[in-house]
């Protein structure tokens, strides 16, 4: 029975000290992903940056911006070696009840259309299709568009 406790992901808020953990999954499951900056600037900008952790190995991430109400999922990514085994939708539920916790009734997010898991992930999860943003994420050549989503919280 403790070794089912010992492999249920751990949340904690992320820091700088976690940044090339998360750098080096970020690169690793994403083609165009976010920088060093990106993640930097989502820190010094105070926004909900938390780590799911199994001991000490950093296994997936999320970022929130909350304000007004609403919250914007910014990313929200699973170590490769650990996708597909619900963490992802874990870390999601975990992250839509910061988010209420902190006021938001909505919550927004962006995906390619290419991102199959993910769009089935957020549909699982009562997102619903508003909007599209054309040309939004670099792509392999030239631009792809972004699905906005969103979800009723409160």
């Amino acid at each position: 029975m403790s070794a089912l406790l010992n492999d249920l992901p751990r949340y904690r808020r992320m820091s700088s000290d976690d940044l090339d953990d998360v750098i080096a999954i970020e690169n690793n499951v994403y083609p165009h992903p976010w920088t060093r900056g990106n993640f930097v600037d989502s820190l010094n900008a105070g926004y909900h940056a938390w780590i799911a952790a199994i001991g000490r190995r950093i296994i997936g991430y999320s970022i929130v911006m909350i304000g007004a109400e609403e919250a914007h999922l910014l990313n929200l990514s699973i170590a490769a070696h650990w996708q597909r085994r619900g963490i992802g939708r874990q870390l999601l539920t975990f992250m839509r009840k910061l988010a209420a916790d902190y006021g938001a009734r909505r919550m927004f997010l962006e995906v390619r259309p290419s991102n199959v898991a993910g769009l089935g992930l957020y549909a699982d999860a009562g997102f619903t299709e508003i909007a599209i943003r054309r040309h939004y994420y670099p792509a392999g050549q030239g631009r792809e568009d972004a699905l906005v989503m969103s979800l009723q919280l409160q």
